[in-house]
């Protein structure tokens, strides 16, 4: 008869430890995932980018690159395009930048295309977030409201007649999901307090009629439109309009934000 002790394995309390928490590490990085910036690619080398052109009653004031692709260059009016000795890309006294488009020459119309992917791609990237922190607020009307961090859902448009807040830190992430358009009246501003950051805050819009600015009202992120951006007389923009048609302008400011 064998009255030799079995051997007994354990568990050590260390790696019990790590078990039992790694669902919370998951749990915690899904969120942290979830509220992380949306990547724009080169795309962030423009300060407005489109795919069916630029229209511009002067005079605007542009701090940043331009680009239209795959269209060409006859799509962005009101500019006074004078073309460099490359014709690689164009200037502008109201644009203090570049200006491309997609009939200029090589490498210019490759940068383009991978521009425009790179925006669509933040653009679905924007709109597949999950799990948003807030759905529906407010049905749409964010007017006078102060908005804390976090993913924003709509299935209705948005509308702001009074002045609305973004408050948070320098390393807080606004994502603003809106199904249909985005409407600021006019005067109205999109504020930041706190230390927030224009380049932490990104507004995805997939309504028909777009994004509309009206007059003197001003905004703050990256606006990533499935249609397009219309910016009414002397409203501006601290951010990056992207639009997947086109963006029509009329004595704007609009300038890269950080």
């Amino acid at each position: 008869m064998n009255n030799s002790k079995q051997p007994i394995f354990s568990i050590p309390l260390f790696l019990m430890a790590y078990l039992a928490f790694t669902p919370l590490l998951c749990v915690g990085q899904a969120f942290a995932d979830n509220l992380a910036p949306v990547k724009l690619g080169t795309a962030s080398s423009f300060v407005i980018l489109t795919k069916t052109g630029i229209t511009n009653i002067p005079t605007s004031r542009i701090v940043g690159n331009m680009g239209v692709s795959p269209i060409a260059s006859t799509a962005i009016t009101g500019f006074a395009l004078v073309p460099d000795s490359t014709n690689t890309f164009s200037k502008s006294p109201q644009v203090t930048g570049k200006i491309y488009a997609a009939n200029y020459a090589t490498p210019t119309p490759a940068k383009l295309t991978q521009a425009v992917l790179n925006m669509q791609t933040a653009y679905r990237n924007a709109a597949g977030r999950i799990n948003p922190d807030f759905t529906e607020l407010y049905a749409g009307n964010i007017s006078n409201k102060t908005l804390a961090p976090g993913l924003y859902k709509w299935s209705t448009s948005v509308l702001a007649t009074k002045d609305v807040t973004l408050n948070g830190g320098s390393t807080d992430v606004w994502i603003f999901q809106i199904s249909g358009n985005l409407t600021l009246a006019s005067g109205v501003n999109i504020r930041l307090s706190g230390g927030a950051l224009a380049k932490n805050v990104f507004w995805q819009v997939a309504g028909g009629a777009g994004v509309i600015l009206r007059t003197t009202s001003h905004i703050e992120g990256t606006v990533l439109a499935k249609t397009a951006i219309h910016m009414q007389t002397g409203a501006s923009l601290k951010g990056r309009a992207l639009a997947q048609t086109a963006v029509t302008l009329d004595h704007n400011v609009v300038r890269i934000g950080r």
